[in-house]
Formats: C-alpha cells, structure tokens, sequence
C-alpha cells in the first residue's frame, strides 16, 4: 500500500532535501576543484623539469653550434665534454711550435666538414697544438694568469695552477684521474682501472697527435693542455691512463696535439 504523506510533512521535508543536495554538488565541486589543482600542480612540475633538463647547466657556443654541458668540482665549474670548435683541420703529418693547428683524431685531410662527420670528432672532440690552444697565449688583461685561447666567451683554458686544484680537492694525483675518467669501456680500454666518474667530468681516452706526425694513444690515454708554458717549447699538460687512476702532471713539446677542457671565469 502506497502511503501518502501529508502535504505539511513534505513541506518540512523539503529544507533537508535542498540542504543535502547543496552539499552533494558543494562537496563534488571540492573534489573538481582538488583534480584541477592536482593536474595544474603535475603539468606544471613536469614542465618545470623539461625546462631544467634542456636549459639548466648547458651553454651553446655561439662561434658553431655546439651544445656543453657542465658541472661544478669544489669551487670549479668544469665542461663535461671535449672542446669541438673547429676553424680548420690539417692531417697529423703537419706540425708546428707557433702556428695554431688543429686535428680530429685518425683524420688526415683539410675538410672540416668531413672531419666533424668522424665518429672521432663527434665522442672525443679536437685535438689542438699549444698554439691553437691558447691562441698565441693571449691573455685576459684583468687576470694575468687567465688566457681565454680557444675557449668560448665566458670559458678559459685552465693554468696548471687550476689543474692543481682540481686534483688536490680530488684526494690529490694517484687517485684524481680515476674520479674524473667516463667507467665505460668503449672510450677506454678494459680494466679502465679505479674509473669511478664520481663529478661527472666524463674523462675520456682520446689519445694525442705526437710530435713524430702520428695518433697515438686511442683509448688508452686522455691529454689536456694547461695554459702555462715551461720554456719556449714545453707547456704543462694532464694524463689519465686506463691502467691506473692517477692524474698526471707533465711538460710536453708544444707542437703535439691535446685535446682541451675549459673551466668557467
């Protein structure tokens, strides 16, 4: 049997009903609202961390293109990646102490086109004699023991008294080179011993261009210039060997070819 409500009830009914729909639709704005600032709160946060992984720690060398990235060792901030300005390119047979040359590894030609198309140039950058290293040793007039050389605006090529640093925040010689060596052993030959990479630097074994006209070294050794010389024709530069961890400190003559890290101003 249907029972019919009188209309009075119904009329007391009726505040109850309006009040427990308002707060259904209230309560189901709330939870439209809440999604809303959820979703907002992840685009943006996922935007927020594209926008750090293309631009934070990277700089683009207006001179050609090129993309660094770069980190901070102690109070040095460090490119992570062999320098690759390339303005010109000769084959290893060509040597000088004063007259600036420029080599890709295993490249024995003059087309800088070319020679940015070998997988050399593209993992292990250029190797530069002393002279186009430091570009004549042109030095900053603020800073007498700074010299901008080859390195971009804003870069330098770093004194040996940097590379020093460098090492004795590391824990000094025998150990510096095995934290800065890349672990993998495509760019270095096994064991690739005590390679930790433990900043970043991403050292890797891209061998030199020897003063008898000739690669040497690929995979076995890494070589960078300093900017100090030590005399007329010797210039202090840094190893790391894939034997062992140490980071060497040792003059060579200035016509060989190294390949070039730059540390900030």
């Amino acid at each position: 049997m249907i029972r019919i409500l009188h209309h009075s009830k119904i009329f007391k009914l009726l505040p109850l009903f309006s009040l427990a729909v308002l707060l259904l639709f209230s309560c189901k704005e709330e939870e439209d609202d809440e999604l809303l600032i959820t979703r907002t709160n992840s685009n943006q946060t996922a935007q927020d961390t594209s926008i750090t992984h293309t631009t934070k720690n990277s700089f683009v060398d207006s001179r050609d293109g090129n993309r660094y990235t770069f980190i901070t060792i102690g109070e040095q901030v460090w490119m992570q990646e062999n320098l690759k300005y390339l303005p010109a390119v000769v084959g290893s047979d060509s040597s000088s102490l004063k007259k600036p040359l420029y080599y890709v590894y295993g490249y024995q030609g003059t087309d800088t086109n070319a020679a940015k198309r070998s997988q050399f140039y593209m993992d292990y950058g250029v190797l530069y004699n002393f002279a186009a290293a430091t570009i004549g040793g042109v030095r900053d007039p603020e800073l007498s023991n700074r010299v901008q050389g080859i390195c971009p605006e804003g870069w330098h090529l770093p004194s040996d008294i940097e590379w020093t640093a460098l090492s004795n925040f590391l824990g000094g010689r025998p150990v510096a080179g095995g934290k800065l060596k890349a672990t993998d052993t495509t760019h270095w030959k096994s064991p690739n011993a005590a390679a930790t990479n433990e900043f970043g630097f991403s050292g890797l074994g891209g061998g030199f261009r020897a003063t008898g006209g000739s690669f040497e070294d690929w995979r076995t050794g890494g070589y960078w210039w300093s900017s100090t010389e030590n005399g007329s024709d010797y210039a202090w530069f840094r190893n790391m060997y894939f034997s062992n961890g140490d980071l060497y400190r040792i003059e060579f003559q200035k016509a060989s070819g190294f390949c070039v890290r730059c540390i900030r101003d």
